[in-house]
């Protein structure tokens, strides 16, 4: 009986032990199921989100000495590479190197931008591909459209930059632990049932490592549409916002993500985390009021003949909507209409098109409270900027490159809603004038909120930048949107109300 009893405690001992120390597995999964497609996991009710670019390389602000650690309190991590690594532990760090080349090789690409915004450069793309180039848009740090095969241009007067880099070193990651070292290869999947901590930062459950386009590798996360939502609403339109307009955040952004799940294609993931798509963080915090609108409108999307539309939306639109086509270069879309937003009887005060500039200067002085969204901090603004201020704004993004003097800046252009779609700058350097147009004014005069405002001089050295509004105002104004909830308007009215001839519709595969 002693002897069993022995028997026994040795072999409970020895579970006990191994479940406390990592695991090698060996590799029984097939490659082809961890290598990453978009559609598939779409359709399945996830998205892919790039958390953190560029690890492993110069611009890595993530990593800790180019090292990543994952960790949980109570369940196992467990690890697949591509190369046939299966590795389970509590805490798992990977490490990138340089490793150098035997044979450097070199890159070559045609490039064309900055682009303002991924809608522009999407038209470039485009535009290219109808005339045989296969262009691709990217995102390095500004939107761009690259051809890789240089040999296939044809038409030289076509504006765009040659780049060639050169490479001696690849980085790649390595899986460390106390006593081993293993080489990792794209992709490296990372998941959990206990929630995991990356660099001492609670994020989630599951994690991609994929080498991106760019020679560096991207942290990205696997999540559930409305798990996604819930990363989503507090930090666009506010987890304090009246709960139809939370309501109609939810609707607009799950048909943005789906519309706009093509973006990063290159980089193997949907969408990124910023403004440039829609601002992300993931939150253990729970909004009862963010929960119940995602609930509440669980698979509900916007459509337009079928088809999920592309529901832009802002902070505020100023009390007037722009259409498409005056904020991007791109065709409009029949659901965006310009209107004067808010209460039917302004019409009789203000009409459409807005592009009589003293009518406008009337709008932005007089327009009171029957607009909806005016409480926003940036419903009306002005800014005095000196001719130095210009010029520097210029000289960051290398409209000029030398040192000249500003002579003047006029407003060329307006478009319907009476915003702004061309600026033109002289200086004593240029035979003709600087032409900014449309998403370019702001992204170039990042001082400018918004592109409704009108221009006066005050003298050869200040200029008065007034107008009203934050953001392209194009489709719903979040602002707006909160106020209509206020009074009493439903989330459908709401979105009824922004997105014109559209139908609120369910879909299946955003099922849980």
């Amino acid at each position: 009986m002693e002897r069993r009893l022995r028997f026994f405690l040795i072999i409970f001992g020895c579970l006990l032990f191994s479940c406390s120390l990592p695991i090698f597995v060996e590799n029984v999964y097939s490659k082809q199921s961890l290598k990453i497609n978009l559609k598939k996991e779409l359709k399945k009710g996830n998205l892919l989100i790039g958390l953190k670019r560029y690890l492993g390389g110069e611009n890595d602000t993530f990593s800790q000495k180019k090292v990543i650690s994952f960790s949980t309190k109570n369940d196992f991590l467990n690890l697949r590479s591509l190369n046939g690594i299966e590795y389970k532990s509590k805490k798992i760090n990977i490490e990138f190197r340089k490793i150098p080349l035997d044979t450097p090789y070199s890159v070559e690409r045609l490039v064309f931008g900055p682009f303002s915004s991924y809608e522009s450069a999407q038209k470039k793309a485009q535009i290219l591909k109808d005339d045989g180039y296969e262009a691709t848009v990217v995102y390095p740090k500004n939107w761009e459209v690259w051809i890789t095969d240089t040999n296939k241009l044809q038409n030289k007067k076509l504006k765009y930059k040659t780049i060639k880099k050169s490479y001696n070193y690849q980085i790649i990651p390595f899986l460390s632990t106390d006593f081993t070292q293993h080489k990792l290869q794209s992709p490296i999947f990372i998941s959990s049932d206990d929630l995991i901590s990356i660099n001492n930062k609670n994020f989630g459950k599951k994690f991609y490592l994929a080498k991106d386009s760019y020679g560096t590798w991207t942290l990205i996360q696997k999540i559930k549409f409305d798990d996604y939502l819930e990363g989503v609403l507090p930090y666009e339109i506010g987890p304090n916002s009246p709960l139809e307009a939370l309501k109609a955040q939810a609707v607009i952004a799950r048909t943005w993500a789906i519309y706009n799940s093509e973006r990063f294609n290159m980089d193997k993931y949907h969408l990124c985390i910023t403004s440039q798509c829609q601002v992300y963080k993931p939150t253990n915090i729970e909004y009862k009021n963010v929960s119940k609108a995602i609930k509440d409108t669980s698979n509900l999307i916007i459509s337009y003949k079928n088809k999920p539309i592309n529901s832009f939306y802002h902070g505020s639109n100023g009390g007037i909507s722009a259409s498409a086509s005056e904020s991007w270069q791109i065709n409009d879309y029949v659901y965006f209409n310009p209107i004067i937003d808010g209460e039917e009887t302004l019409e009789k005060y203000y009409t459409l098109p807005m592009v009589n500039e003293k009518e406008l200067n009337r709008f932005l002085d007089e327009a009171d409270e029957k607009i909806y969204g005016d409480n926003h901090s940036l419903f009306r603004w002005e800014k005095i900027i000196t001719k130095q201020k210009i010029l520097d704004y210029l000289q960051k993004k290398q409209i000029i490159k030398q040192k000249t003097d500003f002579v003047d800046i006029k407003i060329a252009d307006r478009g319907f809603s009476g915003r702004v779609t061309k600026l033109k700058i002289k200086t004593n350097d240029f035979k003709k004038s600087i032409i900014l147009e449309k998403d370019e004014i702001r992204r170039i005069l990042s001082f400018i909120p918004s592109n409704l405002f009108i221009i006066n001089k005050l003298n050869d050295n200040l200029w008065l930048f007034k107008g009203g509004g934050f953001g392209h105002g194009v489709g719903l104004s979040q602002s707006g949107a909160i106020e209509m909830a206020e009074l009493g308007f439903t989330y459908e009215q709401i979105l009824n109300h922004y997105y014109q001839g559209t139908n609120i519709r369910k879909i299946e595969i955003m099922s849980q």
